[in-house]
């Protein structure tokens, strides 16, 4: 008798966009999702300082900073702190993730990489709106925000710190 069992679905990929003041909450949410979907997990950091002029196959980047006085690094560094912090947070989770530096508009270099990648969603945490922040300057400023209106993935947004009823929004 043949055992006719169908192969395994190829892994997914969950892209998390992180920063060195990302919240662990949304890297937590993302590796969840990570392991409960069977999918790899890709940390990306995106430098706004810099622009990208090459890229390779697997959605790393090459970058230089804007500022033309500022200096050239050989190679684009994910920064070691951040780095020894998710290896911390993801210690015992079983979940295959890598890492990636990214430059340019936070958005639209996390939803190219998502294309690139084909991931299945994008995770992100919710921004932090000062007190004097307008609500035109909130959304303006939103990465989220953003990755909804500019690309086709699913984005899932981790609140940081949701509002209960009654209080003041972040950018009333």
């Amino acid at each position: 008798m043949t055992d006719h069992r169908p192969e395994p679905p190829p892994r997914g990929v969950i892209l998390v966009g992180v920063a060195k003041d990302l919240a662990d909450a949304v890297l937590v949410v993302a590796s969840r999702l990570a392991a409960d979907l069977g999918c790899d997990l890709v940390c990306a950091t995106v430098d706004p300082n810099r622009y990208a002029v090459d890229e390779g196959a697997d959605g790393t980047v090459r970058s230089v900073p804007i500022d033309p006085d500022l200096p050239e690094f050989e190679e684009d560094v994910f920064d070691p702190a951040l780095t020894r912090r998710i290896e911390k947070l993801l210690a015992g989770t079983r979940v295959s993730w890598s890492k990636r530096t990214l430059a340019g508009d936070p958005a639209r270099a996390l939803g190219h990489l998502a294309e690139k990648l084909d991931a299945r969603m994008i995770v992100v945490g919710t921004h932090e709106a000062g007190l004097r922040t307008s609500m035109r300057e909130f959304f303006r400023s939103s990465v989220a925000v953003h990755l909804a209106h500019r690309q086709r993935r699913p984005v899932l947004v981790v609140p940081l710190s949701p509002v209960d009823d009654g209080r003041a929004l972040p950018w009333e």
